[in-house]
């Protein structure tokens, strides 16, 4: 588990997210507490649950990817579910239980990919040994024919060797024998609220029916490849990741559920209403701290982070159901965005916009420059249009700079100026009828 300070956190969130100040120290506090956590005393460690978080702001502000960012930087397992899609039992909708085990499978993946990067070198060592023997016969076969014996074949094995690692060999064609498993023809179908069973068809079926071996001509190159990755498979030992991914979702792991205000019960108590609090107390116990049946065996949920977030526009965080409210402790809200930030988001961060579109069309040889106007342009009509419509925050500018250079992108490859350079006159040029067609804002921006 990593050990940032919670300066460090917030420092590294800045690198990729603008503003949002009290968020950002919110969550960082909370990472940080799962590090001193581990630092305790045996007999408290297990008394002392997460601080799990609300963070309230409308769509767009950073919500999600400051939660996403955050299990990054910890390494955790992290999975995003949407509230509104789990409905209580009974009802059309995602057993609650499921989020858990989408979270195992997570970390299944992230430890057995750790694993097998860990048995690398040796996995290269066999897949190279496999390899030579694949190009051998044909060398031994040339050997013989031009009057060799097969006592020379250790040397021949050697010279293979070093024209291998050099690269020598990597566009001659070899055969390999790959494994895939021989299924009938089948459709299966899952009841919905079903995830509970924990039973994955084709592994259970896997046992049954014969695997069919397939022989694949490919390149050296791409043969290597594959060879390593099935030798790593064959390295790692899976009871020692399923170990390690199990106690890695108790102890790091991360569940975002977004959208939580739409599982707000308001004044009623009737109709959807009463499915809106059913799902709430499904999701009580799991946050409170259970035992979830996964197909790795039972996983419990008291030390997962969980961190809701939701608009809470019509409700607020006290409709949830008291119990669900006691086990957020820790309540943000984010700021809405303006001109100023999305001149920020739009230059600033690491993965900023500007710096992804400029290196996109610099795939074609396309030197792409935004002046300062252009860019404070941009984040004006953004600003605009999330006034008029619906504000849907700094998604807009995705929206707008898609519009902006889409007739740049459609043209690219086929372009004979080079240095295109975008200032505000283009912006105003490219965007002004849609811009001052509210109508037809809505639709296109």
């Amino acid at each position: 588990m990593t050990n940032f300070t919670p300066r460090e956190i917030v420092s590294e969130l800045d690198r990729y997210i603008v503003g949002q100040k009290a968020a950002k120290r919110a969550v960082a506090v909370a990472l940080r507490n799962r590090w001193r956590r581990q630092q305790v005393p045996a007999e408290l460690r297990d008394e002392i649950a997460p601080k799990n978080i609300i963070m309230i702001g409308p769509t767009g502000v950073g919500k999600t990817e400051i939660a996403r960012r955050l299990a990054k930087l910890a390494q955790a397992p992290f999975v995003k579910v949407e509230a509104s899609k789990f409905t209580e039992v009974g009802y059309v909708g995602r057993d609650v239980e499921s989020m858990v085990r989408d979270l195992v499978d997570l970390a299944i993946l992230m430890v057995k990919t750790e694993e097998a990067q860990a048995v690398r070198v040796k996995a290269e060592d066999l897949a190279e040994e496999r390899l030579l023997e694949l190009l051998l016969p044909g060398e031994a076969a040339s050997a013989s024919a031009e009057g060799g014996s097969l006592e020379s074949r250790e040397s021949t094995r050697d010279k293979l060797r070093k024209l291998l690692r050099m690269g020598e060999l990597d566009n001659r064609y070899v055969e390999v024998e790959t494994q895939e498993l021989k299924m009938p023809m089948m459709e299966v179908f899952t009841p919905q609220g079903t995830e509970e069973m924990g039973i994955n068809i084709k592994e259970m079926f896997g046992n049954l029916f014969p695997k069919k071996t397939k022989r694949r001509r490919m390149k050296v190159a791409e043969a290597r490849e594959l060879l390593v990755e099935t030798e790593a498979e064959k390295l790692v030992d899976m009871e020692k990741v399923q170990t390690l991914a199990k106690e890695r979702t108790e102890q790091s792991g991360i569940i975002f559920i977004d959208e939580i205000d739409k599982i707000a019960s308001r004044e009623g108590g009737h109709g959807p209403e009463v499915s809106r609090e059913g799902v709430q107390r499904d999701i009580l116990p799991i946050v409170e701290g259970s035992t979830v049946n996964t197909k790795y065996g039972p996983v419990k949920t008291d030390h997962i982070l969980f961190v809701a977030a939701g608009a809470f526009h019509v409700s607020k965080p006290s409709d949830l159901i008291p119990e669900l409210q006691g086990r957020f402790p820790i309540r943000v809200e984010l700021e809405s965005l303006g001109e100023e930030e999305f001149v920020r988001i739009l230059t600033e961060p690491k993965n900023a916009l500007v710096r992804q579109y400029t290196a996109l069309l610099a795939t074609e040889g396309i030197e792409l420059v935004f002046r300062e106007d252009a860019v404070h342009e941009i984040a004006r009509t953004a600003a605009t249009v999330n006034d008029r419509t619906e504000n849907i925050g700094a998604r807009r500018l995705h929206t707008i700079l898609e519009k902006l250079l889409e007739d740049l992108s459609f043209d690219a490859p086929e372009r004979r100026e080079r240095r295109i350079e975008i200032d505000a006159d283009y912006v105003r040029n490219r965007l002004a009828e849609i811009v001052s067609d509210e109508d037809l804002s809505r639709y296109i921006l």
